[in-house]
């Protein structure tokens, strides 16, 4: 375990989101979202799938998804739907999984420095199948899932529940200095109600956007993010 007191040059840990910041993934749930939804007579449109249900988990995204379309779902017919769209997912992500540019060298390059976790709204078996796929899954020993939360960012649940996993391996002081690594509004709102740093990459929203959210740091692509601009980063919130 390191000591807190001693002096750090970066984050000693890192909280990735999965959806949109490793997998490149979103349309592969958009076109099972759609599928499940289809024998109910409701569809998605990409515009509305990015502007209004990307942030949430399934259980979210089914709720409003049903709701904005009139209806008032029951929890059983929530928890129905995802059962449906999990193997929707799975089926099309094993054929084929889109992984960001990047990705897994920034895992390995962070893993290098500290303890690595992810912090997603996706299903535990959807992660693990990224994960796999990106060469990766020895170097993240912490996975915070849908089924690990009760409610969905920009709830900060999830990432409280990230410090207490970090807390364990680092302590609790290193631990709120962990870096988390987001795509989303929701996302951002989330690590920051969590008290923790956070970098956005606009794979899926606009700098402007993501600043409002309130990103300590916004870039383009995931290899932007090299060690010495996150040490700048460290030194400029932690001074």
């Amino acid at each position: 375990m390191r000591r807190a007191d001693v002096a750090l040059e970066t984050f000693p840990a890192t909280l990735f989101d999965y959806n949109g910041v490793l997998a490149d993934d979103e349309i592969v749930h958009l076109e099972a979202f759609r599928d499940a939804l289809a024998p109910s007579g409701l569809s998605v449109s990409e515009n509305d799938y990015v502007q209004r249900y990307l942030g949430f988990d399934d259980r979210g995204a089914f709720r409003a998804i049903l709701t904005d379309s009139g209806r008032s779902p029951t929890e059983q017919e929530i928890l129905e739907l995802v059962a449906v769209k999990k193997p929707l997912y799975l089926a099309r992500a094993e054929a084929r999984l889109p992984t960001f540019a990047g990705a897994a060298e920034l895992v390995h390059q962070r893993a290098e420095r500290g303890p690595v976790g992810v912090v997603s709204g996706a299903l535990r078996d959807e992660i693990m199948l990224g994960l796999r796929v990106l060469g990766v899954e020895g170097r993240v020993p912490y996975v915070i899932s849908a089924e690990d939360t009760r409610a969905c960012k920009p709830d900060p649940e999830g990432y409280v529940i990230g410090i207490e996993r970090l807390s364990a391996e680092i302590g609790p002081e290193l631990a709120r200095l962990a870096l988390v690594i987001e795509d989303s509004i929701a996302g951002v709102e989330a690590a920051k109600a969590a008290g923790l740093a956070c970098v956005a990459v606009t794979h899926s929203y606009g700098e402007s956007e993501l600043v409002s959210a309130g990103a300590d740091l916004v870039v383009k692509q995931l290899h932007e993010l090299s060690e010495e601009l996150l040490a700048s980063l460290f030194k400029k919130l932690n001074a």
